[in-house]
């Protein structure tokens, strides 16, 4: 049986409702399947892990207890997709890395559990080693415990696999499954087959994932699947595999390593048709109860407090916690532009300037003239004495932005003012862009606004108040949801934003607040803010002045 046949089949006849991107990804394996080239199906080994979960593994819990395991269609056309497509010159599997993107209740963990058992056991590795990771051991043991108590209610396996201290292990290939959940800088000489990092969307230590991909660089056919819900921390390693994810879907980059199976709403307005669930819950109706979600719905209809986590949780639709001043929907623009189209342009200049802690962020707000479109270019400064530390100690890819030229290091243990003003003056000199204002937080600003005066750069002082604030902020709110700032997808900023969330007086005046950690910063919104009290107050100068 060809399962992924068999769930494109019924995909095309409109009985399984999918996602765009999960209809996408089948027409394209099942025209691999009809046109090999490279790759080629092996409908053995596709079945083979199917086989041996429903021949050995037994439920553990609820109502199926010590029943066998019978996966779904959409589990087996997985399963078959992930282990049947193998290179014809090597004969080893084409697909090393996996996100599997589904909303809760839907089986992951029972299918999670019977993929590490086959692994450990089944997959014809010597001396496998299968990791659960997560960033609490505890997170990591949910699924070691699944696969032990399914080991358990079977007598085939529980003959053959021992429990030992901190494993299972399978003395026949000396193979064995761990949980981890240690700091990922203890994890060094792991020798992994397969990884399996559970709810991706709580994994903040970017370095986990790093460490665990490289353990499996001696393994001929290494695997390594992350299965997750939505989340609504943002750009952490959860944004960054589902956004490869989509790209990897949408034809964008090319990866014939990796496969993205993303079962999610395509309009977050879907989550209240019951019709559009399925694209979530691909179990929704055998494995997940219909009427349990129809509860949730109902009162998240009647409850705003519930609404974020009904929509993250059960409908894949990526969200900020519900405190926050906007959703992800309203901040994510993903639209880019070319700074040289600026060039002898004007801007709004917007500075928020930090010492040791925040970062220190500055704003260029460009507009065109006939769209009114408005377009923000910014720049991003920490120290970089303490720069490792805070890669490390705060979990935010600092390091990856600044190798992607978003953010500078400044020398020693305190932010030089003097290269925020260097990168004004850069602005200028090699891109044309003149700032009419420059709108700072006068924190810790004077000797700064002195050196930016000196060069002839016009200071403002933004004072950082409800009565300063509000309206431009409504207004700047307002324009994200439009869509009608292009910030160049920058993820500083998209994750300032998410960060950001709103105090509002007896008025009806709202001033910015951090609504998460004192490590998740708002700087780049505050400095972009910044520069919309700028355009607030100079519009009509400013637009006669384009």
């Amino acid at each position: 049986m060809n399962w992924v046949l068999a769930y494109w089949e019924e995909i095309e006849a409109g009985r399984a409702t999918v996602s765009k991107r999960v209809q996408k990804q089948y027409q394209r394996l099942v025209e691999e399947i009809r046109n090999p080239g490279k790759y080629v199906f092996d409908e053995a080994k596709a079945n083979k892990p199917i086989e041996f979960i429903e021949a050995f593994c037994k439920h553990s819990k609820g109502e199926w207890a010590g029943q066998p395991v019978l996966l779904e269609m959409f589990q087996k056309a997985y399963i078959a997709a992930l282990f049947g497509f193998i290179d014809s010159g090597t004969g080893l599997r084409r697909y090393r890395e996996s996100l599997f993107y589904v909303a809760r209740k839907n089986g992951k963990s029972t299918m999670l559990a019977g993929i590490a058992a086959y692994m450990m056991v089944a997959d014809g590795e010597g001396g496998a080693e299968v990791y659960s990771t997560a960033t609490k051991r505890d997170q990591a043991r949910i699924l070691f415990d699944e696969t032990h108590n399914m080991i358990k209610q079977s007598p085939d396996l529980s003959k053959h696999i021992k429990k030992r201290k901190s494993d299972l292990y399978f003395p026949l290939t000396m193979s064995k499954f761990q949980p981890l959940g240690k700091n990922s800088n203890t994890l060094d000489g792991l020798n992994a087959h397969c990884v399996i990092m559970d709810e991706l969307h709580g994994v903040t230590d970017r370095n986990l994932y790093e460490v665990m991909k490289q353990s499996q660089s001696a393994r001929r056919q290494p695997l390594l699947i992350m299965i997750t819900t939505a989340g609504t921390v943002r750009e952490c390693i959860f944004d960054d595999m589902y956004a490869y994810a989509v790209n990897v879907v949408d034809g964008k980059f090319q990866d014939d390593s990796f496969l993205p199976i993303l079962y999610e709403l395509d309009e977050r307005e879907e989550w209240t048709d019951t019709a559009m669930w399925e694209k979530a819950n691909p179990g929704l109706g055998t494995i997940k109860k219909r009427d349990d979600l129809s509860r949730k719905v109902e009162k998240a209809k009647n409850s705003p407090n519930d609404i974020s986590g009904v929509l993250t949780k059960d409908f894949n639709v990526r969200d900020t916690i519900a405190s926050a001043w906007l959703t992800f929907d309203d901040i994510n623009n993903e639209d880019t532009f070319d700074i040289s189209r600026f060039k002898n342009c004007y801007a709004i200049g917007g500075a928020d300037l930090s010492i040791t802690t925040d970062l220190t962020a500055a704003t260029l707000l460009m507009m065109d003239k006939e769209t009114q479109q408005r377009f923000v270019h910014q720049m991003y400064w920490l120290p970089r004495a303490s720069f490792e530390k805070r890669v490390q100690m705060d979990k935010i890819p600092y390091d990856k932005w600044l190798q992607k030229g978003l953010l500078r290091l400044c020398n020693g243990n305190s932010i030089n003012y003097a290269d925020v003003t260097a990168w004004f003056l850069e602005m200028v000199n090699e891109h044309g862009i003149t700032p009419l204002w420059v709108y700072y937080d006068s924190y810790s600003a004077k000797y700064w606004v002195e050196e930016m005066e000196q060069h002839g750069f016009k200071m403002e002082r933004c004072i950082q108040g409800a009565k300063t604030l509000s309206l431009p902020m409504q207004m700047m709110g307002a324009d994200l949801q439009a869509k009608r700032i292009n910030y160049n997808n920058n993820p500083i900023l998209k994750w300032c934003l998410t960060n950001t969330g709103i105090q509002t007086d007896r008025n009806g005046n709202i001033v910015p607040v951090k609504n998460q950690a004192a490590k998740m910063r708002i700087d780049g919104m505050a400095s972009m803010l910044d520069a919309y009290v700028g355009l607030f107050e100079h519009y009509e100068e400013f637009v006669r002045a384009l």
